[in-house]
């Protein structure tokens, strides 16, 4: 690739329009390279340059022609001072004027308007900052953010000497101490605002850890030191070794080529790897979906790209870790001081040092120990560099017969079955990949996406958060996020099981077939392996395998059924492993997303957990007895509150066994309380209160029943922007419909009180409304949902007593996707007898008990599943 553009751009006195269109001209021909089979990993640094280059040729001419060159000087600062200049990166330089020259005077003013608008007519996207010398001294010395851009300053043009004073004054008031601390606290906040992993779905390749910043970091701070401006500087000043070197520069390199191909695919400035423009992306890079080799799923391109920028991005991590730590040390020369802890490892400030550079390749036993010690050692707080970096170094060490190795099993055990740090030695082995080295299995699995639009991490990462979970129930100061889980936590004898259950429930993914019975597999061998025997091994076992039961019976089935709940008690077996599921479930739900687990979910589960107990515990449910009990609770309530003597009795006498299965006692007294005065009422009636769950609200509706009742109620909750989260339907004798609804607002989460009297009104007004049903509201589906849409599925079967029907419906989430699914059911008069709605992420898993004669007819079912296709399908 030649240094200079094709062609010339044009004269400097040619008109702006030529400037502009030769400019245009020549970069586009430059980033034709970035087409598939364009510029590779090699020839991107070489690209970036001769973007840069054509751009300071640009600016030159523009700048000549203003008249300021004599006297001031136009400098690159940022990004473009490093002549790294991306497809849609701006262009930042600094008009650097010398002391006592005033920006705002006439004479300086007009000819530094003229030549920045000259420069977005040419079709510059330009970045500019007009400062004397003084001024930027000052500005750097009070921001770190200006003192960093200023750092890899470059003269394009203009007044040399001006420049080199300006260097000279910025370098003698530069204190590579405090900029080292000032760009580690800024580093901190950023990995903080990116959740602290490079494995975020939608990285952003530059600021994400593990991006480009990341590596931008440790040559700010080394040319702050005076130890170097390149890679390969800091390898001959000793911060770096060659090999180092040839592995930051590898994955540099595919950093800067997936950032300028994002650049030229988005047609702006998009540093993010979104799902719209993964495969796009991959596609440039030549993948194509296609089985991988071996046994699996077939690997999108998308997910072939993902896990090559994962792995990038890990080593990018641990080697600027490596690097910087090394930085700090050369800073802070008080932090060499050793304090032996055996005759393997020093303490040094609280860093685990290693006594040797070839400890491990000596002792590859030392490799498990020095998570062990990290582990039980509160002083240490990490690893030195020294250490950082011979771990790097001794991966090829770690193989098979290390992981046969008995002293390293037994090493790992104890790892595991320590008190504390269990959390923290698990992420520093994965950070530093010594734990998918350990457990192969786990190796497989780093980096891997899940399309399934309710996680938000990678396997290994969902793993480690689910893991952090568990470890936090048993932890005091986190007894307040969920009490019972801690409670039950208390009196658990060995953690180790559910750590163990963590790390392994979903390491089976990503191979084909039911990745619960491969992880079962997988742990089974590792207890055998292990020296896990009896019940521990087959508790680890049955909760690998069992780790999806607990959420699907209670998300999708009807818990008011004892026959639901003893199947799951029969499925169980005892209240040991109905503990250990209930612990792994709840860490489980809330480990893949933030947006997944809701206290309605909570709730469900815990009385899935209550229930089963009871079965479990040898009392066998008795119907009649349940509901005089809930019955007698509910009349102390309404005692409390004033009802009159038996004022219960007119509603009561209209509702039938179901309705007090599926009400708790508290439910009935508050039904009862706003119903007594209007049974058999010709108008709806609706109330409202906040959810006992703890989250959102609970909506009563007592109304004549119809058959588009159901799809009127969803209808109104779509429009007013509420997602339904469970829906209890209960008709009474008198021909009324008694429903409950649980509800969420979207864009208000925390105005339910002010929502409460709206909705009372509102929601009776769109029930007794006449006409046809109102289409359903449209709103944008979201991107996760169109890169990586779900084929909607149905299914229709007879519950256990063959009385009433179960549908199933799987489908991406969107707006009014109930209400059209109520719409349906309304034209076939179907009555909906309960409704469970549970929403993951991204997806829905939606389960309703319908009753209705259309359902005895084949002819009629098929036409009801197509229907409901049909409406799941119309995006």
């Amino acid at each position: 690739m030649s240094s200079h553009p094709s062609t010339p751009i044009a004269t400097d006195a040619a008109p702006l329009s030529a400037l502009r269109d030769g400019y245009q001209q020549d970069k586009a021909a430059l980033l034709a390279r970035l087409q598939v089979g364009g510029a590779s990993t090699r020839g991107i640094r070489s690209l970036l340059r001769r973007l840069s280059t054509l751009t300071d040729q640009v600016l030159c001419r523009l700048w000549r022609q203003t008249g300021l060159h004599q006297n001031c000087a136009l400098v690159a600062v940022g990004g473009y001072g490093r002549a790294e200049l991306f497809p849609h990166s701006d262009v930042d330089v600094l008009l650097l004027l010398p002391d006592g020259t005033l920006a705002t005077e006439e004479a300086t003013r007009q000819p530094i308007e003229a030549f920045i608008g000259s420069c977005w007519d040419a079709g510059l996207s330009i970045g500019s900052s007009v400062r004397t010398v003084s001024e930027c001294l000052s500005e750097s010395a009070a921001d770190v953010t200006v003192q960093t851009a200023l750092l890899e300053s470059r003269l394009l043009c203009g007044n040399a000497a001006l420049f080199d004073a300006f260097r000279q004054r910025y370098d003698a008031q530069m204190d590579a101490r405090a900029f080292l601390v000032a760009k580690t606290l800024e580093m901190r906040q950023r990995h903080t605002k990116y959740e602290d992993t490079p494995y975020a779905l939608e990285p952003n390749c530059k600021e994400s850890p593990g991006g480009l910043r990341d590596l931008q970091l440790i040559l700010w701070v080394a040319r702050a030191a005076g130890l170097g401006r390149s890679w390969r500087e800091l390898a001959a000043s000793g911060l770096a070794t060659p090999f180092e070197v040839q592995q930051i520069e590898r994955n540099e390199a595919l950093l800067y080529l997936i950032r300028a191909r994002l650049h030229l695919l988005a047609g702006r400035r998009e540093d993010r790897l979104v799902f719209d423009l993964q495969t796009a992306v991959a596609e440039s890079f030549g993948y194509r979906s296609t089985p991988p080799e071996g046994q699996g799923l077939p690997m999108r391109a998308s997910e072939t790209l993902m896990r090559r920028y994962y792995w990038a991005a890990k080593a990018v991590s641990q080697l600027s870790q490596i690097l910087l730590l090394g930085l700090e040390e050369r800073l802070n020369p008080s932090t060499q001081e050793l304090r032996p802890i055996n005759e393997r490892f020093y303490d040094k400030a609280g860093l685990v040092e290693v006594a040797s550079d070839d400890l491990y390749e000596r002792h590859p036993h030392a490799i498990l120990e020095t998570f062990l010690l990290y582990q039980s050692s509160p002083a240490l707080k990490s690893l030195s560099a020294r250490t950082l970096r011979a771990l790097y170094n001794a991966r090829a060490v770690m193989d098979a017969g290390f992981r046969r190795d008995p002293v390293n099993r037994a090493l790992f055990m104890q790892i595991l079955r320590q008190p504390s740090g269990i959390t923290h030695a698990m992420r520093l082995m994965n950070q530093t990949s010594v734990l998918g080295r350990y457990l192969w299995p786990f190796r497989r699995i780093v980096g891997q996406m899940q399309h399934d639009l309710f996680h938000v991490y990678t396997v290994d990462q969902h793993i480690l958060m689910v893991l952090r979970n568990v470890r936090r129930f048993f932890l005091a100061e986190h007894a307040h996020e969920y009490p019972f889980c801690s409670q039950l936590a208390a009196g658990w004898d060995k953690p180790w099981i559910l750590y163990l259950a963590a790390l392994f429930h979903d390491i089976g993914k990503g191979r084909g077939g039911n990745h619960s019975e491969i992880g079962a597999q997988e742990v089974r061998r590792f207890c055998r392996q292990h020296g896990v025997n009896g019940d521990d091994a087959r508790l680890a076992e049955f909760l690998v395998r069992e780790h999806l039961a607990m959420s699907q019976v209670a998300q999708k089935q009807d818990l008011s059924d004892p026959d639901v709940i003893a199947a799951f008690a029969r499925r169980v077996g005892n209240e040991r492993n109905l503990t250990a599921l209930y612990l792994l479930t709840v860490a489980d739900i809330r480990g893949t997303s933030p947006k997944v687990w809701n206290a309605w979910k909570g709730k469900l589960l815990e009385d899935l957990y209550r229930a089963t107990l009871r079965v479990l515990g040898g009392r066998a449910p008795d119907p009649a007895a349940e509901i005089e009990a809930r019955k007698r609770e509910a009349l102390i309530l309404l005692a409390l509150s004033a009802l009159p003597h038996e004022a219960h009795k007119r509603l009561w006498d209209t509702l039938d066994v179901s309705y007090f299965m599926r009400h708790e006692a508290p439910d009935i007294a508050w039904h009862t309380r706003h119903l007594s005065r209007h049974v058999g009422s010709t108008r709806a009636i609706v109330r409202a209160r906040l959810s006992l769950a703890g989250e959102g609200l609970e909506v009563l509706v007592y109304a004549p029943d119809r058959a588009d009742l159901f799809a009127r109620i969803c209808g109104y909750f779509d429009r007013a922007g509420f997602s339904i989260l469970d829906a209890r339907v209960h008709t009474a004798h008198n021909g009324h419909a008694l429903d409950t609804f649980q509800v969420v607002a979207t864009s208000q989460p925390g105005a339910y009180r002010e929502l409460i009297h709206l909705v009372e009104n509102d929601l009776q007004q769109a029930i007794e409304a006449e006409g046809p049903l109102p289409e359903p509201t449209r709103r944008r589906v979201s991107r996760r949902v169109k890169s990586f849409p779900i084929a909607p599925r149905i299914t229709l079967r007879p519950d256990e007593k063959a009385q009433r029907w179960l549908i199933s419906i799987s489908a991406s989430d969107r707006a009014g996707l109930l209400y059209m699914v109520a719409r349906v059911l309304s034209r076939h008069g179907l009555s909906v007898q309960l409704a469970k709605v549970s929403t993951l992420g991204e997806r829905v898993e939606d389960t309703f008990l319908v009753q209705g004669p259309e359902l005895q007819s084949n002819v009629q079912q098929i036409r009801i599943e197509t229907e409901l296709l049909e409406a799941l399908a119309d995006q």
